[in-house]
Formats: structure tokens, sequence, C-alpha cells
């Protein structure tokens, strides 16, 4: 694997089934039998030089681009090109990602986990873990809302772009909608942050300019999701739900733009404020 750009792995993750059927009742008198296609997921461990950071469970498709979201939007990296290698291995419901990174960045990770690791009792651990929980952020260069029309139907375009949702539901999706307003990339996962770090991973994999288009999350908008977008340098980040009071303030702070896009409605700029966003 190149020191700057990482490329697939030497054994490339085999794709997931197309379906897992499974079998069961309809709760009715007559207990009816039929079978549906039920999400995948798996445990992911990472390590990091060789030091055991996290076990994600996540959904065994598209790992490649979790892992390096991952590694940028926890903090573990500043750029892609501190990843120097990164092997899959396991299978079936384990599986093993080991990342190589520079110098500089595992120092600065073992500093992360050394705050985190608080003496107990000594009254401060909770200071650590607040600290990266509410992190100081950059602040995004303003960059103008994207046009009307290129929100318009999204939520249709979205349900036709979520291949495995179909099949089986209980996916979110992440999606990244460029210039034009076509929907350039959609990742799906069980969890909301995961399917937000492969799509960052999947960005910074193509080399594609995150301030020239924006991100969809299907789920409700938290304060982590802002975190992610942040680090990774999205300036737009659109919700099918609606955003927390603290995301919307933090939003603000950060020069983020920060829509809602409603089920009946039109959508709704929170961010900038509207005081800002009617400024010519």
């Amino acid at each position: 694997m190149s020191a700057t750009v990482p490329q697939p792995c030497a054994h490339p993750e085999p794709a997931p089934p197309a379906a897992n059927l499974y079998q069961y009742l309809e709760l009715t008198a007559t207990l009816a039998q039929a079978q549906t296609a039920l999400a995948s997921e798996c445990a992911l461990a990472l390590s990091f030089n060789g030091l055991n950071h996290a076990v994600m469970m996540v959904s065994p498709n598209d790992l490649e681009d979790f892992v390096l979201g991952f590694s940028l939007s926890c903090g573990a990296i500043e750029a892609i090109d501190e990843i120097y290698d990164l092997r899959l291995s396991g299978s079936g419901e384990a599986l093993q990602a080991d990342i190589q990174i520079s110098s500089r960045a595992f120092w600065n990770l073992k500093q992360q986990r050394r705050q985190l690791a608080g003496a107990s009792g000594c009254g401060l651990c909770g200071v650590a873990a607040l600290e990266q929980a509410l992190p100081q952020l950059p602040h995004l260069s303003a960059q103008p809302l994207p046009p009307a029309e290129h929100l318009h139907a999204l939520r249709e375009r979205i349900e036709a772009a979520q291949f495995q949702a179909r099949s089986s539901g209980a996916l979110h999706a992440a999606l990244f909608v460029d210039a034009r307003g076509s929907l350039a990339l959609c990742r799906e996962d069980i969890g909301r942050h995961n399917a937000l770090d492969k799509l960052i991973g999947a960005l910074k994999r193509d080399k594609l300019d995150c301030a020239s288009g924006f991100a969809v999350v299907t789920s409700r908008c938290s304060l982590e999701l802002l975190h992610k977008a942040v680090r990774a340098g999205l300036t737009t980040l659109v919700s099918l739900s609606a955003p927390t009071a603290l995301t919307v303030d933090w939003a603000r702070r950060h020069g983020l733009n920060l829509i809602h896009l409603p089920h009946h409605s039109a959508p709704r700029v929170y961010s900038p404020a509207p005081a800002e966003a009617c400024q010519p």
C-alpha cells in the first residue's frame, strides 16, 4: 500500500451476500410462516500500530472506507496520508483491521488514550472525557447554501439509492450530493456514525472536494455527526430528521451549513442563523 494514497488491501473484501433470508411467523390467528431479508452485522476490531483501539459493530461492506473514515473522524489521524498500511482479516462475525499510521499520529493517539485513562477517584476523570465529547474543532470557510432544486425529491432519490436497505431494512445511509445535484456516493450501515464514516472514507479515497457538494444523513443529526463532518471538511450537512439544539449551536459556531429536510414541508436551514443566511 502506498504511503500517500491508501489502496485496496491485497485480498479485497468479499461482497456481502445479496440477502440473508430468515423465516418468521406472522402473529395472527393462523400463525402464517414467511421469510424476510435481515441486515448483516459483524464485530470489527481496530488496532493502530499493534495497539488495540476499539471494537465496532458494523455492516460487513465497504470496510476499508469505514476504517479510513473512522480513523479520520475519531481523531486518530488528521489526514488520510498518515495511514501507511491497512489490512483486513478474519471472517464471519469477527473481523480485524490492522492499521499502520505515522509515528506522529501514533504518538498523538497514545496521548489521547492517556487522557481518558485517569486514575480512579481523582475527581478529574470526567474532564478528559468531556474534552473528547466537546472537542476543539476548526472553523469552516463559509460556503453558499445548496440550490433548493438539489433538495427536490431527495427522500425519494435516497430511497432509490439504498440498495441494501430495500432488501433488508434496518440500515442508515450517508450520501454525497455533488455540485450538479446528483447523488455521487451512498454508504449504508446499521450504525448512523458508521455510515457517515464510510462516506468520509470514500470521499477521501476518491479525492473528492467535500466543499463542492453536501452530505446527507438519513438519521437524526446529533453532535457526534457534526464533529465528523467538520473534521472531514464537509461544509453542508443535510439530515432527514431534526437536529438537536446543541448541534445547531455548534454548526453556527463552526460555520457548517445545517439543513433539515422534513417529510411534508420546505427544507429548514438552521445554520447559518436566519439573520446571517439572509445577508446578501
